[in-house]
């Protein structure tokens, strides 16, 4: 036999030792291990790219429909204002001839409503109510113009100009004019009812309060105590008698009485004027006091006791109404809205155009 033996591996130097064989193919573990390290941290890393690019793209679509939305706000704006600006110039323009356009194709009963406070700047200004009047007056299908009043009052003179136009339709109308109270007709609206040629009431309404009225409050001692000094300055002894934060002398207290009397003396002659004897000889009915509308038919105040619904029906036997009361226009309103919102947010609530003196209930 011979002595040479193939090669092996375990006696061979030069060959590599299966232990280092075994080694190099832990590194290379390792470095398996590095790798999908690597790689994993890499495909985190592209994660949270693509979710950075997802929020932002999301971001970008949210604020794109904010834009879009905002967009069609202010163009369903433009739309509203325009169609508003046709309206009313459609109304300017049709205005001289509405008195033929609106007039019923058959007999019917002409209505004009006095509702609120009877004030120049609101729904019961004497520019609205006449103009509606006028626009029943010239309606010769209607078999009476009646004007509905639900009012505690208001401006002396808004309350002497209507009744001066109901005295003077009346006069030119062959069918009556009738006013009918709803829950109130009282002070400046009892004061344009007496120009009527009859008034009906409900049993429960309340009627009358023929008087004048002015309040305001005296804070000169508030002023003091809080340390405030209040200057004024003034052209007239009298120009400031009605300042709250100073005292009134007899003088003036006399003086503004007087005023309050013949403003109050100027009621009771148009009531006298427009209700004639019908009127009761009652000590009490000029004193401002409200009655009921049965008791105010015994008192002459009222022709009877009815209501508006059972008035038509009963004497004029139709239901055919047709309201001539004139609708602010959309513009007037919004403004009027924002205005009183305005002043409940300042805690503004005086109108100083308006006249101290009122026919008015408190």
């Amino acid at each position: 036999m011979s002595d040479e033996r193939p090669d092996d591996p375990w006696r061979e130097g030069g060959k590599d030792h299966p232990n280092d064989q075994g080694s190099n193919d832990g590194r290379s573990e390792w470095a398996r291990r590095d790798d999908v390290a690597r790689l994993e941290k890499r495909l985190d890393e592209r994660e949270d790219e693509r979710t950075l690019m997802a929020r932002w793209a999301r971001e970008v679509t949210a604020e794109q429909r904010r834009a879009r939305r905002w967009k069609i706000f202010f163009r369903l704006v433009l739309l509203v204002i325009v169609v508003s600006l046709i309206g009313l110039g459609y109304k300017a323009m049709t205005r001289g001839g509405s008195d033929v356009s609106v007039r019923a194709a058959k007999p019917h009963v002409a209505v004009v409503s006095l509702d609120g406070v009877i004030d120049s700047k609101g729904r019961a200004s004497a520019d609205t109510i006449i103009e509606g009047l006028q626009n029943a007056a010239r309606d010769d299908r209607a078999k009476a113009l009646i004007l509905r009043i639900n009012s505690p009052g208001g401006s002396p003179v808004q309350s002497q100009r209507i009744y001066q136009e109901v005295t003077r339709i009346k006069g030119q109308l062959d069918a009556p004019v009738i006013a009918v109270i709803e829950d109130i007709g009282a002070s400046g609206a009892y004061y344009v009812a007496a120009a009527a040629d009859e008034i009906y009431a409900a049993p429960a309404s309340l009627v009358g309060s023929i008087g004048v009225i002015y309040s305001g409050f005296g804070l000169k001692d508030a002023i003091q105590k809080l340390g405030v000094e209040r200057r004024v300055f003034t052209a007239g002894d009298n120009k400031d008698f009605l300042d709250p934060f100073q005292d009134v002398t007899p003088e003036q207290r006399a003086f503004w009485q007087r005023i309050l009397t013949l403003t109050h003396q100027q009621f009771i002659n148009d009531v006298k004027a427009g209700r004639g004897d019908r009127l009761k000889n009652e000590p009490e009915l000029f004193s401002g006091l409200v009655w009921t509308g049965e008791q105010a038919v015994e008192l002459g105040l009222t022709d009877g006791v009815d209501t508006f619904d059972h008035l038509i029906r009963g004497r004029f036997e139709t239901d055919d109404t047709k309201d001539y009361t004139p609708e602010p226009d959309p513009f007037e309103r919004l403004s009027r809205k924002l205005g009183q919102v305005a002043a409940e947010w300042l805690e503004v609530g005086v109108d100083s155009s308006a006249s101290p003196v009122r026919y008015e209930l408190p």
